[in-house]
């Protein structure tokens, strides 16, 4: 772990940690940028490869997050106010970890030092996504990776 980080996560609730700190909690993986279905049946949220228009697929960072809500009006934007909401984000995400009281994971760039880490350790969907500019919506389901939960 990088010698001037103290585990803030374990001491703070999602409430008091400032705005660098709340940023630093996104690992980059990504999975918060890809199109999801819900099942009408039982609620469940099921991932899909399809990344937000404005997704990097192969970096997994946000190409304009400055200004994300307008290009993208149905982008969530996370707050500690949401925690309880969480259960969607899928279970590596420092975001709903820290929002259920548990440690973040070695391979986080806040332990490692390695913000590439989240890729190398296969976390991130980097090069596997396809835009969502290139699928259309009514193929989505041929596209599913995961239930979240």
């Amino acid at each position: 772990m990088p010698a001037n980080i103290e585990r803030f996560w374990l001491s703070k609730t999602l409430e008091q940690l400032n705005p660098v700190e709340w940023e630093s909690l996104c690992d980059g993986c990504g999975l918060c940028c890809l199109q999801k279905l819900e099942d009408e049946e039982d609620n469940s949220v099921y991932y899909t490869r399809i990344a937000c228009q404005l997704l990097d697929l192969k970096t997994c960072q946000c190409t304009d997050y400055p200004n994300r809500k307008a290009k993208v009006p149905d982008c969530i934007q996370l707050t500690p106010g949401q925690a309880d909401q969480f259960k969607w984000l899928p279970p590596t995400c420092g975001y709903r970890l820290v929002a259920e009281g548990k440690d973040l994971p070695s391979w986080h760039h806040l332990i490692s030092g390695d913000r590439k880490k989240v890729h190398k350790k296969h976390i991130s969907q980097s090069g596997r996504m396809i835009s969502e500019k290139d699928v259309r919506e009514d193929d989505w389901e041929d596209y599913l990776i995961f239930r979240a939960g």
